[in-house]
């Protein structure tokens, strides 16, 4: 009989994540949890950090890690931590080719990066999921922290986040904020009260755009500006300096709606990091 049995998401998931219940191997979601886990670090995790995060006894993250280990997707370094090995490469660049975003999206990105000088991004809905399609740096002298791809937390705190969840039905913002994110503090400024964000998220209806007055990090905010009038599952955005930001919010407000109308023509070879 397979070892398989029924896995909540919190005992088996890495905090901040979360998936559906249902039936499934164990030791599978164990050593995906470990992977995740060692990937979220910065300077790697040993043994048994990685036992205390993810309540898994010791000698059975040894032997995960050991079979890992072997599938060079970790890899233990001379501190005795595991960091990810050489083939989460071929994992990542996979996931760069199959997970892309509609190919329309890369140039209006690049036209609000070079109108702008600023880190630009394009989000969408992707099965229930909030996430980063594309991304092109900016060439501003002083820019703003990297936009991951793929990945995103936290959609309460940033500007493209709450547009997206202000534009949702309300059955959809709902399951996303209520059942699988909790509403934690990124700062000081972020929105951790439900009446606050809904207050909020009347405004972006009406206004048609988001503002991250950084609320998801500390000298950075981000503006957000709806696709196709809010028709479309997907946002632009753009991340500054709040200082800079706030110096220009006018001018990059005007520049990102005639972009998302298509007033301004992108770039004939348009730049993408993604």
């Amino acid at each position: 009989m397979k070892n398989t049995e029924h896995v909540s998401p919190q005992a088996a998931d890495a905090p901040g994540r979360t998936v559906a219940v249902k039936p499934r191997i164990n030791s599978v979601a164990r050593a995906i949890n470990i992977m995740l886990e060692i990937a979220g670090s910065d300077q790697g995790l040993s043994a048994k950090e990685i036992s205390e995060r993810l309540e898994i006894e010791r000698q059975t993250v040894y032997h995960l890690l050991h079979t890992l280990s072997a599938l060079r997707v970790v890899t233990r370094d001379e501190h005795r931590k595991y960091r990810v090995g050489l083939n989460v490469g071929m994992l990542s660049a996979a996931f760069r080719r199959q997970f892309s975003a509609p190919i329309y999206l890369h140039p209006i990105v690049s036209a609000l990066a070079e109108a702008t000088g600023e880190t630009c991004y394009a989000v969408g809905w992707c099965e229930e999921e909030i996430v980063t399609l594309a991304v092109v740096h900016g060439v501003n002298a002083v820019a703003s922290a990297e936009v991951p791809h793929g990945q995103y937390t936290d959609a309460h705190a940033r500007a493209s986040g709450k547009l997206l969840l202000a534009l949702a039905p309300l059955s959809r913002s709902y399951e996303y904020l209520q059942r699988r994110y909790p509403l934690s503090p990124r700062t000081g400024k972020t929105l951790t009260d439900r009446a606050q964000l809904e207050a909020e998220f009347r405004c972006i209806r009406a206004d048609r755009f988001s503002m991250d007055d950084e609320e998801f990090e500390e000298g950075v905010c981000c503006m957000a500006i709806p696709l196709e009038g809010g028709h479309s599952p997907y946002a632009i955005a753009l991340s500054a300096p709040a200082e800079r930001m706030r110096a220009q919010k006018d001018d990059y407000l005007q520049l990102a709606r005639r972009i998302a109308r298509g007033d301004i023509s992108p770039p004939t070879k348009s730049r993408s990091n993604a």
